[in-house]
């Protein structure tokens, strides 16, 4: 390859200011293979793009070298540009000459040096460069979205009325998420219920979607396009085709006392229940745990009871396999645990908590979504708002914000951007109710930004009558049966102490129990915190680093109820992206096995963090075994390049970025 295209880009002010990009382009012109360089301001745009496809024609380029910035931001786009003009999209190389060089670089001489070597470097790689074909593969044209609240539901249906078959998976009774167990959603304090319960029907009804409820995924298999998970279905000890929804076994339940995770602990329920009248399938689950028959042998009167027969006490655990094409992750959040975890090791991870605060100690100090359900006209208090304790209805509320969100000593480093939005529809709550109550807040910095979020929260202000107090609480303690409330207004330079009747917590949002086991199992990464991580915060922002795996909602990191909603339906455009065509197009830039020179000792298949590389054997026409090798999935690859660092005789390589390319860059800087 000796006639290779340099094209050096400007950037506006970002690179030209700190290098010499004419000089650049200059100097880069006498190198051997380069048969022209040229400088422009910006050579991602139209006339920039039309600049090299003039040239490619013009000087019969065979390779391609832009000089810009990251190759994440634009390769792909040079790459169709040459494509365009029939050039081999994989003869392009990128020089990061902005990242690299410009930005970390205040000295112009030095910089423009640096920018030189770094364009000499991938001058030397695309002269070794060799024509590459996308691999194909097959896709089943089939979707699983793992969780059931709001986002999953809106992913499932989008991508069900497409046309396309969904398998939607929720582990608990119901599908409908932590959205279900609210009251009113700000900013117009539309009735949650009414607005979430009719897609949940939807759901249900839905001739293209499959719906898994009180199950969780065991195991995941495969690759993009070609997906084998297998759904374990928990024994429900109810047969949900025969059950009626007549309500008669919960209604005979000699076990009622149990606390409602539905309700979050402020209410009750039997041991067989339906967590909550819309519930979706709206068919009862025993609790194995308390029902007097799983656990002593005794009572089944449910049984005795059901006129349609559907208690079966001997029920197991199913597992289920389903082929599906990709895989949706919405596994949603739950809330930081408020009270200090007694004497677990304590990491990034597992927070100190906030004892002093009295959680789990006063029975009137709750987190937000506790009182949610106080508020809540399907509560446990029918909407009258009532303090816990003594079930009198309290006349000085105190709201706590950022209660183990922004606080690196005791609690997370990241803000959980709902808080304060959500106290302050609390406060609107109370209000309402309790018209002669008094609402205070204590806050560190009010951030309500959304359209008409500030306006919400000027009017709990306002209109309601909310006192607001910019500072931290230090400790609550109990004293005659009030709660004293200690904190500090900076805003008046005074401290301050509240006597309250309740007190709520706002506390941080994390990911859902069970998230980092179900990542490992999709290959996909995390966060600190646990929160998925998706492949470019801007540019693919509900992509994950595994092929066919997406993410939507909370399990990627805070957020409301609209964006939530937003980046379902985003999810599901990605998925129905897939699903266009009966074949996935992938980037062969992926790991090759020499099977000639393939000693056998498999270290590769121990190494590959995807799984990718599988125990093959070579036979001949008579099926006699000639020899053992690894062989590398094309679907699962994602060319990270470990099998080639432990492969002991060299025979991995990875396409793209083989041992020669990477050889002739290093001795061009020699």
């Amino acid at each position: 390859m000796a006639r290779i295209g340099v094209f050096t880009c400007w950037c506006g002010e970002n690179i030209a200011r700190t290098v010499d990009v004419h000089g650049l382009a200059e100097r880069v012109g006498r190198l051997p293979g380069v048969q022209c360089s040229l400088a422009y301001k910006y050579m991602c745009s139209d006339p920039g793009q039309a600049l090299i496809r003039e040239k490619i024609k013009t000087e019969r380029l065979d390779g391609l070298v832009v000089a810009s910035c990251s190759p994440h931001m634009h390769l792909k786009t040079f790459r169709k540009t040459a494509a365009r003009e029939g050039l081999n999209p994989y003869l392009v190389e990128m020089a990061n000459i902005r990242e690299h060089c410009s930005w970390v670089h205040h000295d112009k001489d030095e910089a423009t040096a640096k920018a030189f070597e770094l364009i000499r470097m991938s001058v030397a790689k695309v002269r070794q460069n060799r024509a590459l074909s996308p691999i194909r593969i097959p896709v089943t044209r089939r979707a699983m979205v793992i969780g059931g609240g709001v986002a999953g539901i809106q992913a499932a249906l989008d991508i069900a009325d497409a046309g396309c078959e969904v398998v939607l998976v929720e582990r608990e009774p119901s599908i409908g998420g932590k959205m279900a167990g609210l009251s009113e959603t700000f900013p117009t304090l539309d009735c949650s219920q009414c607005i979430l319960t009719p897609r949940m029907v939807d759901v249900a009804q839905h001739p293209k979607i499959t719906l898994h409820t009180y199950s969780e995924v065991e195991s995941v298999e495969g690759f993009v396009g070609n997906f084998t998970v297998t759904v374990r279905k928990k024994a429900r000890y109810v047969d949900i085709d025969r059950c009626t929804g007549c309500g008669q076994c919960w209604n005979v339940c000699v076990s009622k006392k149990n606390p409602s995770e539905f309700d979050f602990g402020m209410g009750n329920r039997t041991a067989i229940y339906v967590p909550f009248p819309q519930a979706v399938p709206a068919r009862p689950v025993i609790d194995k745990d308390v029902c007097l028959r799983l656990t002593k042998g005794k009572c089944g009167v449910c049984a005795k009871k059901c006129q349609a027969e559907a208690i079966d006490f001997d029920d197991k655990d199913r597992l289920v396999t389903e082929e599906v094409g990709a895989i949706v992750v919405a596994t949603g959040y739950k809330l930081y645990s408020v009270a200090k975890p007694g004497g677990e090791p304590r990491d990034k991870t597992t927070p100190a908590g906030y004892g002093e605060y009295g959680y789990g100690r006063y029975p009137d100090v709750i987190d937000s979504l506790q009182f949610e359900r106080i508020v809540s006209a399907s509560g446990p208090t029918g909407g009258e708002i009532r303090r816990p304790s003594d079930g009198k209805e309290p006349k000085t509320v105190v709201f706590v914000s950022c209660v183990g969100s922004r606080d690196n000593a005791k609690g997370l480093s990241y803000c959980s951007k709902i808080c304060c939005m959500v106290n302050a529809k609390h406060t609107m709550l109370y209000k309402h109710k309790v018209h002669d109550g008094e609402a205070h807040v204590f806050y560190m910095d009010i951030r309500s930004g959304g359209k008409n979020y500030d306006e919400f929260v000027r009017r709990a202000i306002e209109q309601d009558g909310a006192h607001y107090h910019r500072g931290r609480v230090s400790k609550i303690t109990e004293e005659n049966g009030k709660l004293i409330v200690r904190g500090v207004d900076t805003l008046v330079g005074e401290p301050l102490t509240i006597e309250a009747d309740l007190v709520v917590l706002a506390a941080a949002m994390r990911p859902a129990d069970g998230v980092r086991p179900l990542a490992q199992k999709l290959g996909v990464g995390y966060d600190e915190f646990g929160f998925l991580s998706e492949s470019h915060p801007k540019l693919r922002p509900v992509e994950t680093n595994a092929a066919g795996v997406f993410v939507c909602g909370a399990c990627q990191g805070p957020k409301d109820i609209p964006e939530s909603v937003a980046q379902a339906t985003a999810a599901a455009g990605k998925v129905l992206v897939m699903f266009s065509n009966n074949e996935l197009t992938r980037e062969p830039e992926i790991a090759a096995v020499n099977e000639q020179t393939c000693a056998a000792c498999f270290a590769c298949v121990r190494a590959c963090p995807y799984q990718a590389i599988e125990r093959a054997e070579i036979r001949d026409r008579n099926g006699h075994l000639l020899k053992r090798t690894a062989r590398v999935n094309p679907g699962l690859c994602m060319g990270c390049g470990t099998c080639v660092a432990v492969c002991p005789s060299k025979s991995a390589d990875l396409e793209g970025f083989s041992e020669q390319q990477i050889y002739a860059m290093v001795e061009s800087l020699v």
